[in-house]
Parts: structure tokens; sequence; C-alpha cells
């Protein structure tokens, strides 16, 4: 590794360091609602959860709000994030989106792009919607496959259309979860996003839980996963604005993959809360990591005095891979996303790397 990475790994950590300590609510993501309109293969809920579990009312949360964050923080520096499900689902949201408008929130949304019109997404931005994120997985007949709906492809390239199209453009990306069906498609799948206006792609892996978990060809292989770091380096290097998610540690290719070094941010300065009430940091985090019950809990005293195992990771230092590794001090054991109940780590980007 060289001296440069090194010093600016060193220093990210210190910065973490203090982070943690200061632990500022930044994000705060709401599983809105469980119901979807696509049958995702990929999707983390492995079909636990289902049009049966009721959406969470709009007024919880936004009581939450009100008597637990709105008196300790300035909500213009807390991004809202209504997630799902698909949260387009909810006939309310652009009522909840003027609701958290109004008390001065920013908020956003992370959606398939299946159920967007025209007019709802005029409804949405008078709303106050702020920041969306898009699915878009491949090219038609691949994104149709992982998605498991005849017009998903079609839903999401109408919104992100309406996106690029906005007179008024918000802050917006598109993100695709590369796997071994698209893996070689890469460039085309580029291609047709800057054609429809997109300037900001994320991609990421698929990780092996929910529905994936049961689908391995869904997985990258170590060689594949090389090669879409190498990719993402290229495009880079190409002036075009295309990053690797924040999950991982990244070794050698930190500094050149993402705008900013490895870090996960959930406990420390992002939280959720979750269709039934848990308090927990990323949507995606196992139950054995839940910290509270906004029906049982306070939400500030949990986010103050609570999220132990996500401040200090020294317990993952026990852990295979972890025990022995030299680069724990950068990378912390990974994503809290990739934990398993019962501690055990899921993947290692390094040994993906060839690097540990």
């Amino acid at each position: 590794m060289k001296t440069r990475l090194r010093i600016a790994l060193w220093l990210e950590s210190l910065r973490r360091k203090n982070l943690k300590q200061l632990h500022p609510l930044q994000q705060l993501f709401w599983e809105s609602t469980l119901r979807c309109n696509v049958h995702c293969l990929h999707c983390g809920s492995d079909c636990v959860a289902s049009v049966e579990t009721p959406d969470m009312r709009a007024e919880d949360f936004l009581r939450v709000l009100d008597t637990e964050v709105t008196p300790h923080v300035d909500p213009a520096t807390v991004l809202i994030i209504i997630s799902g499900g698909e949260p387009l689902m909810r006939k309310d949201l652009a009522k909840v989106g003027a609701e958290l408008k109004k008390r001065g929130y920013p908020w956003g949304m992370v959606t398939n792009g299946l159920a967007m019109t025209e007019a709802r997404y005029r409804e949405l931005r008078a709303a106050g919607l702020r920041s969306i994120t898009v699915s878009l997985d491949g090219l038609e007949e691949d994104h149709v496959w992982l998605r498991q709906h005849p017009l998903a492809f079609e839903g999401a390239c109408r919104t992100i259309r309406l996106i690029a199209n906005d007179p008024q453009p918000i802050a917006w990306d598109v993100v695709t979860c590369v796997n071994q069906r698209t893996i070689d498609h890469l460039p085309a799948i580029r291609d047709l996003l800057w054609s429809m206006g997109v300037r900001d792609w994320r991609v990421f892996g698929i990780d092996p839980m929910g529905r994936a978990a049961k689908n391995p060809e869904l997985l990258l292989t170590d060689e594949q996963f090389r090669y879409l770091m190498d990719f993402i380096v290229a495009e880079r290097e190409a002036g075009r604005h295309v990053s690797y998610s924040c999950e991982g540690y990244l070794g050698t290719y930190e500094g050149q993959v993402r705008d900013h070094l490895y870090q996960c941010a959930a406990g420390i300065s992002v939280a959720s809360i979750l269709i039934d009430g848990s308090i927990s940091a990323c949507t995606s985090i196992r139950g054995k990591y839940y910290q509270g019950n906004i029906y049982r809990d306070s939400f500030w005293q949990v986010w103050e005095n609570g999220f132990k195992q996500y401040r200090d990771r020294s317990w993952m230092r026990q852990l295979e891979p972890c025990k022995d590794c030299k680069a724990f001090r950068y990378c912390e054991g990974n994503g809290m996303h990739l934990r398993r109940e019962d501690g055990s780590l899921m993947l290692c980007h390094l040994q993906r790397l060839g690097q540990k």
C-alpha cells in the first residue's frame, strides 16, 4: 500500500473515532411499507414480510420526529429517507412529504420507479422531495428478469427521464445491482444511462442474504468483483461519476472507486425506524442489532445511549476473518449489514480482492 493512502486511511480512522463520540444524527431512514409491486430475485426480505404487514401509520413516525428528534437537532441537517418495500405503494406519500417539509426536514426516497407517473412526480416535488435514487439493474431483459415484472424496465426508465428533464434539478442518482448476468454488460448499461441524462451512477454487488442466498448465480465471483473495481477506476479516470456503494473496505482500491474513503456510518450518523417500530441503523441490518422500539422506548435516548455494537467494533476483532487482520484499524469489521445474527461476516472484500 502506498504511503499516501496509508496516511489518508489513518487520518480517516481518527475522523471516524471523533464522529463516534459525537454521533450526530444526519440520516434517518423510515421503512414506511413492506408492500412492493415487484418480486426481486435479490430482495433482502426473503419474502418473510408481505402485504399482510400493515404500513406504519404516518402519525406514529411524525410523533417520533416531533417529540424525540426535532428538540435535539436542526431539522435542515437531517435527511429523512423514505424506503420500503416500495414507497410509492403508499397513497399518502406526498402528504407525509409535505409534513416533513413543513417541519423543515429535507426528504428523499428510494424507488424502482414502476408506479411513478409525471403527475405523481410533480406532486412529490411540490411536497418537498429533495433527493431520489432509482434502481436500474441492467438492460431490459436482465432488469425484468431480476425484478420479476414485465414493466419494471419501462418504469425505471420513465422515472429516470422525468428526473433528468426536471427544470429544477434535485439530488439524484441511479443504482445498479451487478450480478453474473450483467457484469459483462456494464459499458452498455453506462451508455444507456448517460443517454437518458444520468450523471451519477452507483454500482454494487449482491450480498448472500434474503432471496439472494438461494440464488448463488446472482453473486459475483472474486474475479468478477475485481473486474468491477477496475471498471469503476477506468470510468472515473475517463471523467464519468461512477462509484461503488458504501459497503466494505477495499484495500488498495480505496480512494479510487468512491468519493470518500470507506466508512460504515450505521449507528454513528445513520439511524432507521423500521416497519414494526424497531430502532436500527441501515434498514437491512439483522434483528440482533436492533436497539429498541419507538412504541416502548425513547428514540433519542436510544440514539444517545445505545448503538454500542456499532460505535465500538472491538467485538468483531475476536472473530474470523478479522481476528488477525492488519487492516482492521481501517475496516473495523466491514459494514454492519454484512454481519449475521451470530456475528459472523458474510463477505470480506479484502479476501475477494486477494489482498488478505
